[in-house]
């Protein structure tokens, strides 16, 4: 489909991804721009009800490939499927979420297909025309806008929390059930068991609220004071690495370059300053409200909300009112 843009849907059999979720509405938006139609694409075996629900968006269709060497993740399958179909189709950009699966599997198709792959971008621009697609360089210190100038498809990976899942907009689309075959792939590495990181591991990345805490905290025993915060408005506690390195927090809790990348509803940053290495794990956060003693804290350029002042005093304060109106 000439002039069109996939979007590839990872999903663990049972639920989609929240990040292909979010770069399907990065999709719907540019479809919506450049007046290209917009399809997903779904691998897998049985994964039908994952198609059916994919249908429910505003999207020009959903193409399921379904095959038994699909059911379990193997970037041998997964290449030589995702390459039948877009040598197929020759759409104009196939856009991926930036996962680790993804992230094995993208470099790959694109040496099989000859190829450009943009990765880890978080947004695009339109010039001429042309899209030019925008991503981060040097730690998020620098933004480049890259023309791609060979033959589409073009590979895209999208980061996540660059855009919300809730913002997908609803509709209807067709499911379009295609054959690809496999029969002749040789699988030469065999995905063993599948276990968590670990069973306890906090994933920030789907909380809607976060309370996160800095070298501002000063010690431990104010930790207190941000966990009666976040009880009070329902959310998950992060941290900045200061905290995680004194052992305060566990490192599942650290958000950041060396973290996890988040973008909740709100995140509250108390204590942070703002170095480089921990903004690009909560930039993309829809409201952020600084707390911090220093008014030269680089937290306050990306702040929604800026409160001055020290902690101690501020934190118990708010949480005091929010328990009043919540």
């Amino acid at each position: 489909m000439p002039e069109s843009i996939y979007v590839l849907i990872d999903h663990n059999g049972t639920n989609l991804n929240s990040a292909s979720l979010e770069t399907l509405v990065f999709g719907q938006e540019l479809a919506r721009e450049t007046g290209r139609s917009l399809h997903a694409l779904l691998l897998g075996c049985n994964a039908q009800d994952l198609a059916a629900q994919l249908a429910e968006y505003d999207i020009d269709s959903v193409i399921y490939a379904e095959n038994t060497r699909l059911e379990n993740y193997t970037f041998e399958c997964q290449c030589e499927a995702i390459s039948q179909i877009l040598r197929a189709d020759n759409p104009t950009l196939l856009l991926m979420a930036h996962t680790y699966q993804n992230l094995d599997m993208a470099p790959r198709l694109s040496a099989r297909m000859g190829k450009a792959l943009v990765s880890d971008c978080v947004g695009y621009k339109l010039s001429d025309g042309e899209i030019l697609l925008v991503r981060k360089m040097f730690r998020a210190k620098l933004y480049a806008d890259v023309k791609v100038k060979s033959e589409p498809p073009w590979l895209v990976t999208v980061q996540a929390g660059t855009r919300f899942s809730d913002a997908l907009i609803r509709g209807s689309a067709q499911v379009i059930n295609r054959q690809v075959d496999l029969g002749s792939v040789r699988i030469n590495r065999v995905t063993g068991e599948t276990v968590d990181f670990a069973k306890d591991r906090v994933d920030l990345s789907q909380a809607e609220t976060i309370v996160a805490v800095g070298r501002g905290i000063k010690k431990q025993e104010n930790m207190d004071l941000v966990r009666e915060l976040a009880d009070v408005v329902s959310a998950e506690i992060g941290a900045s690495r200061p905290v995680v390195d004194n052992d305060w927090l566990g490192r599942d809790r650290q958000i950041g370059s060396s973290g996890q990348t988040v973008s909740p509803k709100l995140y509250f940053a108390i204590g942070i300053s703002g170095a480089i290495q921990h903004v690009v794990g909560m930039k993309s956060s829809q409201c952020i409200v600084a707390i911090n003693s220093d008014r030269n804290a680089p937290i306050f350029n990306v702040a929604t909300y800026g409160i001055l002042g020290d902690l101690q005093e501020v934190v118990p304060a708010l949480t005091k009112k929010l328990r009043e109106v919540l």
